[in-house]
């Protein structure tokens, strides 16, 4: 009985170890929901997926400045338990405004660009 415990134990232990060490940093799209056109009215979309573990930020970016308006949708996995989260706000934009997403996973922080359709 002693020998099973201990085999249980020492799996659980493995099991546990190798899902601690499992990382896989966010793949990051940034796009808006209509054609980038100066002026009008649009959606800043950023989606974020196949990361591991599933503590993460996503902010959306005007000028460097964070956009305190936007919403985010509830934390999903799939099968593999790699997660994904998508961020989005209304936004318009005007000629020489940079508009951008920044994710924080693992303590890295990378930016990355919203690109006009013009």
């Amino acid at each position: 009985m002693k020998t099973f415990v201990c085999v249980i134990l020492v799996g659980f232990f493995c099991l546990s170890g190798s899902l601690e060490t499992k990382q896989s940093p966010p793949k990051v799209q940034v796009y808006s929901r209509s054609p980038g056109d100066f002026g009008k009215d649009n959606v800043l979309i950023c989606h974020v997926s196949g990361f591991y573990p599933p503590k993460i930020k996503i902010e959306l970016l005007r000028n460097g400045q964070v956009m305190p308006e936007g919403k985010q949708t509830d934390l999903a996995f799939e099968e593999n338990w790699f997660y994904h989260l998508t961020r989005h706000t209304p936004f318009r934009p005007n000629k020489g405004e940079e508009f951008a997403c920044r994710v924080t996973h693992m303590g890295v922080s990378n930016i990355y660009t919203w690109e006009a359709d013009m």
